[in-house]
């Protein structure tokens, strides 16, 4: 893996990202890439454009003059393509310009624009941007802290960005785009591409001044209904601190909850994470389970939820298909 330092808004170094190599460590394959921007951009046209045949145009019904004796070449009908007024011999007419790409194609793609930007060290990785109030002026600081000139593709949660959203909007070299909605045309059109941790994939993160907070019971007992907080794996000496924190409050644990083991990892039999300060439980396989710090360890969604935690609010509604997809 390739390491980018971790950036706060003020442009000050917050520790280590280690980038995924299968994400923006890959060979770029230009081809793949010209093919995948030209399909999207064929998808965008509209193909409505149409022309009027001889059989559509208004008119022409009335023979013009008689078959002979006028010296002139027979006619049937002044609407013909080669008359003032006539319809519009094989014009285009509405059609689809759709082209069909593999899905594997499109990740291809995405991952070598990813490479390639990483490659340039134009790759930027933010820990959050901290904005209190939309504010276009805290925006412009960011990006002048930052060191970045020229376009910029921002990534942002809409859930949870929307001060983010609205403190770029209005400027013109920054382009916003939804995580889900990451493709290699747009991050080929601009020069930099800013992550922050929650939207970045498949990355460890190395805190600069590592400080865990310890289990508090009381939180476990009432969890607070709070968006989700996500956090990178933190490296071996603050994973060592974590496990002495959780240990000393074991006799504190929630109902059948376990504490992690020695060495951090989970108890045999307990797979689902849960995180006393968002008050929240992930499952193998969501978006955030590999970016969460443990407190407590659960074998089923049902001990979790019986000991006060939740679903993230971007999984909850999907909560029955998940549960179908475990079984």
């Amino acid at each position: 893996m390739s390491t980018v330092s971790l950036k706060t808004a003020a442009g000050k170094d917050a520790g280590s990202v280690e980038l995924d190599t299968d994400v923006f460590g890959i060979q770029p394959n230009v081809p793949v890439m010209h093919q995948v921007v030209t399909a999207q951009l064929a998808a965008r046209r509209s193909g409505t454009q149409s022309t009027k045949t001889r059989a559509e145009v208004r008119g022409g019904g009335k023979k013009p003059f008689k078959q002979k004796g006028t010296g002139n070449a027979r006619q049937g009908s002044t609407r013909a393509p080669h008359f003032s007024g006539g319809g519009v011999a094989l014009g285009p007419k509405p059609r689809k310009y759709d082209q069909k790409t593999p899905k594997k194609m499109i990740k291809l793609a995405l991952r070598s624009a990813l490479s390639d930007r990483a490659a340039e060290g134009k790759v930027v990785v933010i820990d959050e941007w901290g904005f209190t109030t939309p504010k276009t002026k805290d925006a412009k600081a960011a990006l002048s802290a930052l060191g970045i000139s020229g376009k910029a593709l921002v990534v942002v949660d809409l859930e949870n960005d929307t001060n983010v959203v609205r403190s770029f909007l209005n400027l013109p070299e920054v382009q916003l785009i939804e995580v889900n909605e990451l493709n290699a045309y747009d991050i080929l059109c601009n020069d930099y591409v800013i992550f922050s941790q929650a939207t970045l994939p498949g990355t460890s993160v190395t805190a600069a001044v590592p400080a865990p907070k310890k289990a508090a019971a009381k939180k476990a007992a009432a969890p607070k209904a709070a968006a989700p907080k996500t956090a990178g794996l933190v490296d071996a000496a603050v994973a060592d601190t974590t496990v002495a924190d959780t240990a000393s409050a074991t006799a504190d644990l929630p109902p059948r909850a376990a504490a992690a083991t020695a060495d951090g990892s989970a108890p045999e039999g307990f797979e689902i994470k849960g995180n006393a300060d968002s008050g929240l439980y992930h499952v193998p396989g969501s978006a955030f389970y590999n970016r969460t710090v443990a407190e407590f360890w659960f074998a089923t969604a049902e001990d979790a939820e019986a000991a006060g935690f939740q679903l993230p609010p971007s999984q909850r509604t999907a909560a029955d298909s998940a549960d179908g997809d475990k079984d």
